[in-house]
């Protein structure tokens, strides 16, 4: 991997304006990610994540910090990494071929080009058959692989994905999870994953980042050292468990809340 595929997010915070007054969203928050690897952040909800999701990709600004990919700051820029949120965005009016070469075309690649690339991904990743389809007509877990493909044929070394696979049952949840790491394995992009499902952190993941209580910050990044390629089996392993006990009890321990007048 090159160092464009390693981000690094330094002292990065976020204090928004409300009813007169400063509310501190996230403190000053610190972290790298090497190129390739697969992360995740965990933590209760209203702690940050998604504020520092859309830092990176410059749908907002930051209080204080930097966030550079490739040794240059991507502050305020956007375009510079693949964004998918949990809700799948799929246009309606549009068919699953169709939505999924959506970036490539906002990008100028020819929609019969982008066709003839996003076919093969299609057919491989389970969804051959089903490009003429429309959203409408697919589970949601067909629904969010097409929505993971077009994230990953807009074509960026780094991905964001803000719990895509919350609104799933269980055993639709672990297919996803099984699949995505298919495609993490096949195409090396660094990834960047929120959830809230301890489970899921563990079995996807590298290292795992785990973020207090509202304003976030990182209270301590784990590395989960379990081999490749994951099994479902490994859920219920010793080392699994023990992780899996840390980190809820990690969880558990509050941190003071902050607030700037």
């Amino acid at each position: 991997m090159t160092g464009n595929s390693t981000i690094r997010i330094k002292n990065v915070s976020k204090t928004f304006r409300k009813n007169g007054k400063n509310f501190c969203a996230m403190r000053e928050t610190s972290m790298t990610i090497e190129g390739g690897k697969f992360a995740c952040i965990i933590g209760p909800s209203g702690c940050g994540k998604s504020t520092l999701f859309n830092i990176i990709a410059g749908l907002l600004p930051p209080s204080s910090g930097d966030i550079l990919v490739g040794g240059e700051s991507i502050i305020g820029k956007t375009g510079h990494v693949g964004y998918m949120l949990q809700k799948d965005m799929l246009l309606p009016w549009r068919t699953i071929l169709d939505n999924i070469v959506l970036g490539m075309e906002i990008k100028g690649v020819p929609k019969k080009e982008a066709a003839e690339k996003a076919l093969p991904l299609m057919e491989k990743y389970g969804l051959k058959g089903f490009d003429g389809n429309y959203p409408h007509e697919l589970s949601g877990g067909m629904r969010q692989r097409a929505a993971l493909l077009r994230t990953l044929l807009y074509d960026r070394e780094i991905i964001l994905l803000d719990e895509p696979f919350g609104a799933l049952d269980a055993q639709t949840r672990l297919k996803m999870q099984n699949w995505l790491l298919q495609i993490w394995s096949d195409f090396h992009k660094t990834v960047l994953f929120v959830t809230h499902d301890i489970d899921e952190a563990i079995y996807l993941s590298d290292e795992i980042y785990v973020f207090s209580t509202s304003p976030g910050y990182v209270k301590e990044m784990i590395s989960v050292n379990m081999e490749r390629p994951r099994q479902t089996s490994d859920m219920v392993s010793e080392n699994f468990q023990e992780l899996k006990q840390y980190l809820l009890e990690l969880l558990a321990v509050s941190s003071p809340k902050l607030r700037a007048d």
